[in-house]
């Protein structure tokens, strides 16, 4: 068995693309998926206090800890209500938190997906 990590966005139409991405590309059995909306920028700019980041924190480390996942995908998608952003915007917050994530988890492989309007899964 082999778990991976997504930090994903609540949209319900995100997490099958990741999910099947993740497990082709990564040989992953299992996906843990934490979810939120919004969530690249969440994760991109949200104060390192703040209650939403120690929740993502803590949930990662459950993953990290517990299932041995050794892989944290940050994703980001067109239509999302939670970061109503241009694409652009959304690759940038992708990045940065893809950067953020890996100051945390420098030891994981992180890696950034944006899911575009035909809800394909792209790392970028």
């Amino acid at each position: 068995m082999k778990f991976v990590t997504a930090i994903n966005c609540m949209d319900g139409r995100t997490q099958l693309p990741v999910s099947e991405h993740l497990k082709s590309r990564y040989g992953a059995t299992y996906v843990d998926t934490i979810t939120e909306p919004g969530v690249d920028r969440v994760v991109a700019e949200e104060p390192e206090d703040s209650p939403v980041i120690e929740a993502l924190k803590r949930k990662c480390n459950i993953s990290i800890e517990h299932h041995n996942s050794d892989l944290i995908a940050v994703v980001g998608h067109h239509g999302c209500a939670g970061n109503p952003v241009e694409k652009e915007t959304h690759l940038e917050h992708i990045k940065k938190a893809v950067e953020r994530l890996k100051g945390w988890y420098p030891d994981l492989k992180v890696i950034g997906i944006w899911v575009d309007e035909e809800w394909r899964a792209n790392e970028i």
